[in-house]
């Protein structure tokens, strides 16, 4: 990557299960706690899957100023968690916006499929049911169904509503774009940003992506087809990436937003940097045989100018999935090889938060970093043959200024970012 425009990661905003702040998300993941819980936001019923990575306690109006607060209305709850994460990553970035060029502040976010509200759609499907399971009476539907809808329903589930209403706060009028690649879309984000302020089309972004799977809507369809796990025993234990164990995916919520600007303007107004952006590649795995991933971290590290050993961690995508683990596992193997490198896995500790995890997992390891320890993988005790990587077991020491993170889709996106601890 060209030296002339560095790349620097100046704030972290962070909302997860395990914490509504930095310091409390990397307090929580040090500690080993998980977020995973039965189901209080609503009633799961008798559905096979009962627990989630929720926020119970998320209040908007806690983090958006009061002149702010009436366009909640208009904000599906992962809006609403993305808006929030960027006010902090704003604070935590000890943000002036006043001395900001505007022209040259820009907003970049990923988001996936926002799911609708029961009380929004329910009444309407109620109203143009026959009375009959799955089916619908469509007269009603175009007399009395229509008319039941929010008007400005769909206004709150647009992917590219994050962005929009996080530049009119801000009043960010720089470069502004939507990626809707759900769970590598807030990486795509990052390495668009960073290729837009190297290009020198912008000095300052925020950058991340937020996702809430937590209704009964989504439960309900991650159910019949999301391949989650059924231990509503011991909720905590459930999700368990890499493990010889694992029987399938906890679903979350939470939002990761990430100051990004160019050095020389974060240095000129005293920002604490904690990263610099120094490697992205992305590719498209169809089979998901693992060779798209492996394509993406070959170009993310060639771009970084870095051999495999350089690399202190890789924070992998790990869904705790019988199907996903195996695969991923041998994609880093192949590029690793004899190097062992360490493979972090968050998913057991806040589960999948869809677009959201690529931006909360990537704050992690800036923040392992920061503090010169990575911790273990919650969930993690019995090792499968068939994921071959050295998944963290135990808090343990970095040992060198990069990390690797990875993240992919079910239908094959495949995307990698390198990181570097700041020193001059």
């Amino acid at each position: 990557m060209s030296s002339f425009r560095r790349v620097v990661l100046t704030g972290i905003g962070v909302l997860t299960p395990v914490g509504l702040s930095a310091e409390e998300f990397w307090t929580s993941l040090r500690q080993g706690r998980s977020g995973i819980r039965l189901a209080k936001l609503f009633d799961p019923g008798n559905l096979p899957t009962r627990f989630m990575g929720e926020i119970p306690d998320f209040d908007p109006k806690k983090y958006i100023d009061k002149k702010e607060r009436k366009s909640l209305r208009v904000m599906a709850r992962a809006i609403q968690l993305a808006v929030c994460a960027a006010q902090l990553a704003l604070d935590d970035g000890k943000v002036d916006k006043s001395k900001l060029d505007k022209t040259r502040f820009g907003v970049e976010f990923g988001a996936g499929l926002l799911p609708s509200e029961l009380p929004e759609l329910g009444p309407a499907a109620q109203t143009s049911s026959n009375c009959q399971v799955g089916a619908i009476d469509m007269k009603n539907w175009g007399e009395k169904g229509l008319a039941a809808i929010p008007p400005l329903w769909m206004l709150k589930y647009l992917p590219n509503m994050p962005a929009c209403h996080i530049s009119i706060m801000h009043d960010a009028q720089g470069p502004n774009n939507s990626i809707t690649e759900s769970d590598v879309s807030g990486l795509l984000a990052l390495g668009e940003a960073g290729r837009i302020l190297r290009r020198d089309q912008a000095d300052f972004f925020l950058v991340g992506a937020a996702d809430s799977k937590t209704n009964p809507v989504s439960l309900v369809r991650q159910c019949l087809f999301g391949h989650l796990s059924t231990h509503n025993e011991a909720p905590e234990k459930a999700c368990k990436p890499f493990d010889k164990r694992r029987d399938g995916i906890a679903i979350g919520e939470g939002a990761g937003v990430l100051v990004v600007e160019e050095l020389e303007h974060a240095r000129k107004r005293g920002a604490r940097i904690y990263g610099e952006l120094v490697g992205f590649g992305a590719a498209f795995d169809r089979q998901r045989s693992g060779m798209g991933l492996v394509q993406a971290m070959r170009t993310a590290l060639a771009q970084a100018s870095l051999r495999p050993e350089d690399i202190d961690h890789v924070s992998a995508h790990g869904l705790g999935s019988p199907h996903s683990d195996p695969w991923e596992a041998r994609a880093i193997r192949e590029v690793f090889g004899t190097y062992d490198v360490p493979v972090w896995a968050l998913k057991g500790a806040i589960g999948h938060i869809g677009a959201g995890s690529g931006p909360i997992e990537l704050a992690a390891s800036l923040l392992a970093l920061q503090h010169g320890s990575i911790p273990a993988t919650v969930n993690y005790e019995e090792p499968d043959p068939a994921c071959p990587v050295n998944v963290t077991r135990t808090l343990s020491s970095v040992r060198t200024p990069y990390f690797l993170k990875v993240g992919f889709t079910e239908m094959g996106q495949a995307a990698a970012v390198v990181c570097k601890k700041w020193s001059e």
